[in-house]
């Protein structure tokens, strides 16, 4: 059925949006993990670029509320792949870093992950895929 045939509720920005989410983790799921999420993916990449990142600024760079990205981290405390330090100056202050597992997990990722990319936007130009990033990014400011 062709997005003009369906009833309009379906292709309602939120509708379309949603779709296109369970579309990426199914894609996700077969070719990159079962195990981890593209979220957990996101920290990896956030450690990468910003070692010793405070668990806070984690949340806020994901979008992710307090209560959400502790959990988050903390699983990922538990799977050996993130290393939480405590701040020596701000005890309430907890900063992050990748461990050796948590970079060689990201290294083998990093290629799985650029496949979903290409499946997910393969009938898209490159300008088309660059506009499209555009308008989702000009989304979310607007909804902030």
């Amino acid at each position: 059925m062709s997005v003009d045939a369906q009833p309009r509720i379906l292709v309602h920005t939120g509708s379309l949006i949603r779709r296109a989410q369970q579309r990426h983790v199914a894609i996700w799921q077969q070719a990159v993990s079962t195990d981890v999420t593209s979220v957990q993916y996101a920290v990896l990449l956030v450690l990468e670029q910003r070692p010793g990142v405070s668990q806070r600024e984690l949340g806020d760079e994901l979008d992710l509320d307090r209560s959400t990205i502790a959990e988050l981290v903390a699983r990922m405390v538990r799977n050996s792949v993130v290393e939480r330090v405590g701040d020596t100056q701000d005890k309430r202050r907890n900063t992050l870093y990748l461990t050796n597992q948590g970079r060689a997990q990201l290294e083998q990722l990093r290629p799985r992950v650029e496949t979903v990319e290409q499946i997910l936007t393969r009938q898209l130009s490159a300008s088309e895929r660059e506009l499209l990033r555009d308008l989702i990014e000009r989304l979310l400011v607007a909804a902030d």
